[in-house]
This record gives structure tokens, sequence and C-alpha cells, in this order.
């Protein structure tokens, strides 16, 4: 009798053979993603400009776990991965602040519990 692949002992085969800082970046590249188009950064096409996608309480929510995921695992996945996605998450705090009608106080932003004021 054949037996069939279990898919869970295959995709934790696949899991196991990532690096940890593989998957810390690609959990920041998706909130780094998912923030943009809730800051209204994403378009469709040459005549649409993202606002449609606006939605600054869900870009707070995004922003803040990706300073915090940032921010917790810097010192593990080391300066030249930490530093790409501190420069990517700088740009999110201040695309929210621009994006923001009434901008939150210094150091009151998504995120900027963790990572200090972004001006």
């Amino acid at each position: 009798m054949t037996e069939t692949p279990d898919p869970t002992s295959d995709a934790t085969r696949d899991i196991a053979d990532v690096a940890a800082v593989e998957v810390i970046t690609t959990a920041a590249v998706h909130l780094m993603s998912a923030a943009a188009v809730k800051c209204g950064l994403a378009t469709d096409g040459p005549d649409g400009d993202g606002s449609e996608y606006l939605d600054l309480d869900e870009a707070r929510k995004l922003i803040t776990a990706l300073a915090a995921l940032v921010t917790a695992s810097a010192p593990d996945i080391g300066n030249q991965h930490a530093r790409s996605l501190r420069d990517g998450l700088r740009s999110l705090q201040l695309a929210f602040r621009e994006a923001s009608a009434f901008p939150d106080a210094p150091g009151e932003g998504p995120g900027e519990k963790f990572t200090g004021s972004v001006v």
C-alpha cells in the first residue's frame, strides 16, 4: 500500500531549511508592504494615487508591529539586514506623518515608542 505524503511534514522540512534571518526579513517585508498600501503609497497605474487604500488606523498597527520586530531582532540579524529594515521603517513612519491630517506629536507616532522620535 502506498502512503500519501503528509503536506505538514513537507512544510516543516521546508521551513527547517530556512535561516532565521530570512524568516524575520520576510515578515518585515510583508509588514512594510502592507503598511505602505495603508499609507496610500500604492497606485493602480499611472492615474491612481493610492488614496482609495488609505487607512491610517491599520497603517499605525502595521508600522508599530514592524518597529517592534525590527528593534527586537536587530541585534541578532546583524547590521547589514537591520540597517535596510530601519531605513524602510523610517520611510513608512515619515509617510504616515505626511498622510495624517493631524500629525502625531514627536515621539507619539506609530512605532516611535520603539524607535524614538522620527521627524
